[in-house]
């Protein structure tokens, strides 16, 4: 999540105003900073912190999609090609949002597209089918079959991806993907959250999720902080913050990565590992339930 701006909140009596740094007003000289302007925190520079990261040598190609029908569209669609994943997600009855990962090559030749072969491409990416390994396909039929001698189904309603009439147009960009991670969110008087915290591939989509974290727990801590009359540049609080979302982050970008780097691989051991992990997770639902819930929070 890249919220592209830098809060100043500083605390006047019983309030807190929070001030637009742009608008360069002085209240007061206790300032309480919020880094929350992207992966290249200008703010985490300031702080001098070291930052763990790498690119992935993939790009991410975004834009609006007409949808050819309109429906409840209520399901977000993700499919992983040989080249990197592609997701669709809803936004309204007629309209999703385009994720899709792509090799920097690729993108530079989908960008260039008419909006017609685009929307072409996309589809075709969607829907057409690949070779499939035989041998993979009777280890998940066997493990099918065992599963619901106990009583675990690993199937569900089969739904099929709707497909894409037009983009919306202007709205085709993309953006390099990478991996980054501060190894200290606070300083004195100084928070970053999101991105400028963390940065994590688009596959599972917990980017929003993870900043959406952040500001939740910095919203609890620092509440508490005030009520029991702490400074609101105190350590102990920001102390907690950081801890707390590290010990959530850090474990949801590895995993994250991973998988990233698990659905790269074509050679049938990777395939066959990681289609198998998928079965049992769906069969799973206690396992599910609680990924579900790590990724939510």
């Amino acid at each position: 999540m890249a919220l592209n701006m830098l809060l100043e909140i500083r605390l006047k009596r019983t309030c807190i105003i929070i001030i637009n740094i742009v608008d360069n007003i002085q209240l007061c000289r206790n300032i309480f900073q919020i880094g929350a302007d992207g992966a290249n925190s200008a703010v985490r520079q300031a702080m001098g912190v070291q930052y763990v990261s790498w690119n992935y040598d993939q790009m991410g190609i975004v834009a609006t999609l007409h949808l050819a029908e309109e429906s409840t569209n209520t399901t977000a669609w993700q499919r992983f090609l040989p080249t990197g994943p592609i997701a669709f997600l809803p936004l309204n009855s007629t309209q999703s949002s385009l994720v899709w990962t792509t090799p920097k090559s690729l993108s530079k030749e989908l960008l260039s597209l008419p909006e017609e072969r685009f929307v072409d491409a996309l589809n075709d990416a969607m829907w057409k089918q690949y070779p499939r390994s035989s041998a993979v396909d009777a280890c998940t039929s066997w493990l099918g079959s065992l599963l619901k001698s106990f009583d675990l189904s690993d199937s569900t309603e089969r739904q099929l991806p709707p497909s894409i009439k037009s983009i919306v147009t202007g709205s085709r960009a993309a953006f390099p993907l990478g991996f980054g991670h501060s190894t200290r969110y606070i300083a004195p008087g100084v928070v970053l959250i999101g991105d400028a915290a963390h940065r994590v591939h688009p596959l599972a989509g917990q980017g929003l999720n993870l900043g959406f974290g952040d500001v939740k727990d910095l919203v609890q801590f620092l509440s508490d902080a005030i009520y029991t009359g702490l400074d609101i540049t105190h350590p102990n609080w920001m102390e907690k913050y950081e801890s707390s979302r590290q010990r959530h982050n850090v474990p949801t970008q590895l995993a994250v990565d991973a998988l990233n780097r698990l659905y790269g691989i074509d050679l049938p051991p990777f395939v066959l590992a990681r289609s198998l992990g998928l079965q049992l997770t769906n069969a799973l639902h206690p396992i599910k339930k609680l990924i579900i819930s790590h990724a939510a929070t």
